[in-house]
């Protein structure tokens, strides 16, 4: 047996067959392309066909509440399905998982294409919502088996341009196909994307895990020995773990003999359930509660260009493609919202933490997203009557980008504060995060038709506009209270840690 290794284990530098991190420039940045062009599938997805409700609904046909739950449904499974891409590439690879969701895409679009009832549309919506979410469970995780942490954030960067142009030209390009041909058209380019991206993968693209350098796996393997050890079916080396996430900065389990052997015990599926991560993130008031603020405003995010496109085509009588170019604003608006708020937030972390003595703490970022909380919930209410009353295009144009740049302000620090707030369960929170804004958003699209046509945009905007005050006034309460919560829970896990040893 090979000596133990001096100090404090670094699992994710571990010697590796074909390291990802020793390829050529060219490799890297053409896996990034990859995955990037894989993940804007995922953004055109959700709101490419919002243009063409109105001729949906009429030659399927398909009632209001019934296309709204073929869109709650897409974001529900897309929201969920993470949880489980996530544990299935810990164990088989993230090729696999690219190439089984990718042809699951595709399917799902070739059936909704040919589809002639709203009932096959919601079921293959569906599968085109497990497929695409596939990347965004684990687009970044990806990334950080390619790049070192010193040149990640760039990477990072770019990477997430991607799904925030997918949702900013998706309408414009199903008003296009649906005034040149008709709303088939849509999915039947989505079709030919994610089949073009499939065939990009099989050929182009290498596994970029390496089970050695997977805690998830590691500990799983753990486990599964201890399970044997139990049985007195075979001896397991009982030297004490000792491993430490460098990346994260915090100590984790793992046992440095098991990553020496990784080849000397395969897992299956069973052995990491996709359910547990919940319990580990969820268990923290601090995440619970920022995680509740973040699904609101993805909720609404996802809500105000669907109403929009309904009052777009009910009381104005635009056309699909006008349609797309006006919601486009609020794509746009998304975009200047995250770069801008992004470099926001970097600043606020560095004055805040210059003040405290050069040390950070998470809850300094959640400072940042005040400007947008303060803002959100006037700019939401005007919008709301300024679509009842039937105003100028020109003003809803400037709305819809207000809107989009407040909300994206906040949720793209919120988001980052939930990573942040969970060193060593950052995929773990980020897939919670996932849940939790699929839950919301289902809600909110089921809601909508209702709310609008019995409400009016007008008051369903105004009660919008409170829930984003109640989102704004949560994380408020925990950029004060969050680090106490932050710390008691940390004290409390160490301490049942202790306890289990």
């Amino acid at each position: 047996m090979d000596a133990e290794p001096d100090g404090p284990f670094d699992i994710e530098h571990v010697p590796v067959d074909n390291d990802p991190r020793k390829w050529s420039p060219l490799r890297k940045n053409a896996s990034l392309a990859l995955i990037s062009s894989a993940s804007m599938i995922a953004g055109l997805a959700g709101s490419i066909q919002n243009p063409a409700v109105k001729e949906m609904e009429v030659d399927l046909p398909a009632t209001s509440a019934q296309f709204s739950w073929s869109i709650s449904m897409f974001i529900l499974v897309q929201g969920l399905f993470p949880l489980i891409w996530s544990a299935v590439s810990e164990i088989k690879g993230r090729k696999l998982v690219y190439l089984i969701s990718l042809l699951l895409f595709t399917i799902g679009s070739v059936v909704v294409a040919l589809s002639e009832s709203i009932g096959l549309v919601i079921g293959f919506r569906c599968f085109q919502a497990a497929g695409s979410s596939a990347v965004i469970a684990i687009g970044a995780a990806t990334l950080a088996d390619i790049f070192d942490p010193a040149e990640r954030g760039t990477k990072m960067g770019i990477y997430y341009i991607a799904p925030l142009l997918g949702p900013a030209v998706g309408p414009i390009f199903g008003g296009a196909l649906t005034t040149g041909f008709n709303w088939r058209a849509i999915f039947w380019f989505l079709t030919v994307v994610s089949g073009s991206s499939f065939l990009a993968f099989l050929l182009l693209f290498r596994d970029t895990f390496r089970r050695e350098r997977s805690l998830t796996y590691q500990n799983a393997l753990k486990r599964r020995k201890l399970v044997t050890v139990r049985a007195g079916t075979s001896v397991i080396d009982e030297r004490p773990p000792a491993a430490k996430d460098v990346e994260k900065g915090v100590g984790v389990h793992a046992d440095a003999a098991l990553v020496q052997g990784a080849d000397s015990g395969k897992l299956t599926l069973m052995d990491i359930s996709p359910v547990r991560p919940l319990g580990l993130v969820m268990r923290r008031k601090n995440n619970a509660v920022t995680l509740f603020a973040s699904g609101l405003l993805f909720a609404f995010g996802f809500l105000i260009p669907y109403t929009s496109a309904r009052t777009l085509s009910t009381h104005y009588n635009y056309e699909a493609l006008k349609i797309g170019l006006v919601t486009l604003t609020y794509g746009f608006g998304h975009i200047a919202g995250s770069l801008l708020g992004g470099r926001w937030s970097d600043h606020q972390l560095a004055t805040l933490k210059a003040k405290n003595g050069g040390v950070s703490k998470p809850e300094m970022r959640l400072h940042s997203t005040r400007i947008g909380a303060i803002f959100l919930p006037p700019f939401t209410l005007a919008f709301g009557w300024i679509c009842q009353k039937h105003v100028h295009v020109s003003a809803i144009c400037v709305f819809l980008f207000s809107c989009g740049f407040l909300s994206i302000w906040i949720y793209s620090s919120t988001l980052a504060y939930i990573v942040d707030a969970n060193n060593g369960r950052s995929s773990t929170a980020v897939a919670c995060n996932s849940a939790f804004r699929g839950l919301f958003a289902f809600v909110a699209i089921e809601i909508a038709v209702p709310m609008q046509d019995k409400l009016g945009d007008g008051w369903m905007y105004t009660i919008w506009a409170g829930i984003m005050a109640l989102s704004g006034l949560l994380i408020f309460v925990v950029s004060w209270k969050g680090g106490k919560w932050r710390e008691q829970a940390e004290a409390l896990e160490a301490k049942h840690s202790e306890d289990s040893e």
